[in-house]
């Protein structure tokens, strides 16, 4: 602006000033949102804890575990699959092929 200008309005004025809190408001939204996230995925997310009746095999060590129904689906280390009722009674086990680009132990 130069010197012989004149004077903005003042509703203009008030609408700068409207425009620069909204533009800071989202900014910390932003800032906080993308904090939040951070801090709650950065970290291992625990597997939950096995009915006190499911008794796994000998040497089985759990890395996924699914509950659908009344049955617990329990992936172990080695590729195996095992199916227990919440009472703890084994349904079934079986054997998966590994993944891709792993080495079976």
């Amino acid at each position: 602006m130069l010197p012989s200008d004149p004077a903005p309005l003042p509703e203009v004025r008030f609408l700068k000033i409207l425009v620069t809190a909204l533009a800071v408001t989202m900014i910390l939204g932003l800032v906080t949102i993308v904090g939040l996230l951070v801090t709650r995925l950065s970290g291992p997310v625990p597997l939950p804890e096995l009915p006190a009746a499911v008794v796994l095999p000998e040497g089985v060590r759990p890395i996924s575990l699914a509950f659908a129904g009344n049955r617990i689906v329990v992936l172990s280390a080695d590729d195996r699959v095992l199916v227990y009722l919440r009472d703890g009674t084994l349904l079934g086990e079986t054997r998966i092929a590994p993944a891709p680009g792993t080495v079976a132990p």
